[in-house]
Protein backbone atom coordinates (compact mmCIF):
# COMPACT_ATOMS: atom_id res chain seq x y z
CA UNK A 1 0.00 0.00 0.00
CA UNK A 2 1.56 3.22 -1.17
CA UNK A 3 -0.56 6.32 -0.93
CA UNK A 4 0.32 9.06 -3.40
CA UNK A 5 2.28 12.15 -2.39
CA UNK A 6 -0.37 14.87 -2.21
CA UNK A 7 2.28 17.55 -2.82
CA UNK A 8 3.06 16.21 -6.29
CA UNK A 9 0.29 13.96 -7.59
CA UNK A 10 0.51 12.31 -10.99
CA UNK A 11 -3.18 12.79 -11.73
CA UNK A 12 -6.29 14.24 -10.06
CA UNK A 13 -9.64 13.17 -11.50
CA UNK A 14 -13.02 14.54 -10.42
CA UNK A 15 -15.63 11.82 -9.99
CA UNK A 16 -19.12 11.23 -8.61
CA UNK A 17 -20.75 8.17 -7.02
CA UNK A 18 -24.43 7.80 -6.31
CA UNK A 19 -26.87 5.25 -5.00
CA UNK A 20 -30.43 4.80 -3.82
CA UNK A 21 -31.00 3.19 -0.42
CA UNK A 22 -33.49 0.54 -1.53
CA UNK A 23 -33.51 -1.22 1.85
CA UNK A 24 -32.53 -0.54 5.44
CA UNK A 25 -29.25 -2.41 5.00
CA UNK A 26 -25.97 -0.50 4.73
CA UNK A 27 -24.83 0.22 1.20
CA UNK A 28 -21.29 1.13 0.15
CA UNK A 29 -21.19 4.52 -1.56
CA UNK A 30 -17.41 4.69 -2.04
CA UNK A 31 -14.55 2.23 -1.60
CA UNK A 32 -10.79 2.55 -2.06
CA UNK A 33 -9.12 -0.81 -2.71
CA UNK A 34 -6.13 -1.95 -0.66
CA UNK A 35 -3.68 -1.75 -3.58
CA UNK A 36 -5.20 1.18 -5.49
CA UNK A 37 -2.18 3.49 -5.10
CA UNK A 38 -4.76 6.26 -4.84
CA UNK A 39 -6.21 8.56 -2.24
CA UNK A 40 -9.85 9.65 -2.57
CA UNK A 41 -10.73 13.17 -1.39
CA UNK A 42 -14.45 13.33 -0.63
CA UNK A 43 -15.48 16.94 -1.21
CA UNK A 44 -19.22 16.43 -0.74
CA UNK A 45 -21.67 13.78 0.34
CA UNK A 46 -25.34 14.72 0.14
CA UNK A 47 -28.31 12.67 1.30
CA UNK A 48 -31.72 13.48 -0.20
CA UNK A 49 -35.07 12.30 1.08
CA UNK A 50 -37.26 11.63 -1.98
CA UNK A 51 -40.30 10.73 0.13
CA UNK A 52 -42.76 13.63 -0.08
CA UNK A 53 -44.40 12.88 3.26
CA UNK A 54 -42.13 11.15 5.78
CA UNK A 55 -38.77 11.99 7.30
CA UNK A 56 -36.06 9.32 7.33
CA UNK A 57 -32.77 8.89 9.19
CA UNK A 58 -29.37 8.35 7.60
CA UNK A 59 -26.28 6.88 9.21
CA UNK A 60 -22.96 7.38 7.42
CA UNK A 61 -19.87 5.45 8.51
CA UNK A 62 -16.28 5.12 7.38
CA UNK A 63 -14.63 1.71 7.70
CA UNK A 64 -10.91 1.16 8.23
CA UNK A 65 -10.88 -1.79 5.83
CA UNK A 66 -12.60 -2.09 2.46
CA UNK A 67 -13.76 -5.62 3.31
CA UNK A 68 -14.71 -5.77 6.97
CA UNK A 69 -12.99 -3.51 9.44
CA UNK A 70 -14.14 -1.25 12.24
CA UNK A 71 -16.79 1.40 11.58
CA UNK A 72 -16.53 5.02 12.70
CA UNK A 73 -19.55 7.32 12.45
CA UNK A 74 -19.52 10.43 10.28
CA UNK A 75 -23.24 10.97 10.92
CA UNK A 76 -25.44 8.86 13.18
CA UNK A 77 -29.23 8.70 12.76
CA UNK A 78 -29.23 12.08 11.02
CA UNK A 79 -32.83 13.15 10.40
CA UNK A 80 -33.54 14.03 6.76
CA UNK A 81 -36.94 15.78 6.48
CA UNK A 82 -39.30 14.85 3.64
CA UNK A 83 -38.31 16.39 0.28
CA UNK A 84 -35.04 17.72 1.72
CA UNK A 85 -31.32 17.34 1.17
CA UNK A 86 -28.67 17.40 3.90
CA UNK A 87 -24.96 17.94 3.22
CA UNK A 88 -23.10 15.46 5.41
CA UNK A 89 -19.63 16.22 4.02
CA UNK A 90 -18.81 19.54 2.34
CA UNK A 91 -15.71 21.33 1.13
CA UNK A 92 -15.22 22.84 4.60
CA UNK A 93 -15.02 19.38 6.19
CA UNK A 94 -13.76 17.18 3.32
CA UNK A 95 -12.18 13.85 4.23
CA UNK A 96 -9.57 11.64 2.62
CA UNK A 97 -10.34 7.99 2.02
CA UNK A 98 -7.03 6.13 2.17
CA UNK A 99 -6.35 2.75 0.62
CA UNK A 100 -8.36 -0.13 2.06
CA UNK A 101 -11.16 2.14 3.36
CA UNK A 102 -14.85 2.56 2.48
CA UNK A 103 -17.88 4.72 3.26
CA UNK A 104 -21.33 3.24 3.79
CA UNK A 105 -24.79 4.74 4.21
CA UNK A 106 -27.75 3.17 5.99
CA UNK A 107 -31.34 4.43 5.76
CA UNK A 108 -34.06 3.99 8.36
CA UNK A 109 -36.66 3.43 5.62
CA UNK A 110 -36.36 1.65 2.28
CA UNK A 111 -36.64 3.66 -0.95
CA UNK A 112 -36.64 7.06 0.82
CA UNK A 113 -33.00 8.18 0.62
CA UNK A 114 -30.63 8.84 -2.28
CA UNK A 115 -26.94 9.63 -1.85
CA UNK A 116 -24.57 11.60 -4.10
CA UNK A 117 -20.84 11.72 -3.36
CA UNK A 118 -18.46 14.02 -5.21
CA UNK A 119 -14.78 13.12 -4.88
CA UNK A 120 -11.33 13.41 -6.43
CA UNK A 121 -9.15 10.40 -7.14
CA UNK A 122 -5.55 11.39 -6.53
CA UNK A 123 -2.79 9.18 -7.90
Amino acid sequence: MAAPDLNSPTKVEGKVAFTACTSTNSVTILSNAAASSACLRISSLMVSNVDGTNAADATVKVYNAASGGTAFSIASTLNIPADSTVVVIGRDNAIYLEEDRRVEVQASAADDLEVVCSYEEVT
